[in-house]
């Protein structure tokens, strides 16, 4: 796959899982935490601010990856 391509493709996909990832986490948020107190507000959207990071990684990581040889 040519290198564009592949950067084209990871790019696409980063901001789709970003902004996938922040409607689920909203929609989760609004409908579980709303008779919880400030502290588990804190801790959800600490958890998942940062639970986002291992897919993203996937993707950068596929993205890194060197061609294998042809053939």
């Amino acid at each position: 796959m040519p290198i564009r391509l592949k950067k084209l493709i990871g790019t696409i996909l980063l901001v789709a899982l970003v902004i996938i990832y922040a409607l689920i986490a909203s929609a989760v948020a609004v409908t579980r935490l709303a008779e919880y107190g400030p502290v588990a507000h804190l801790l959800f959207f600490l958890f998942s601010g940062l639970l986002w990071v291992l897919p993203a990684m996937g993707i950068i990581k596929w993205l890194i990856l060197e061609p294998g040889p042809k053939g």
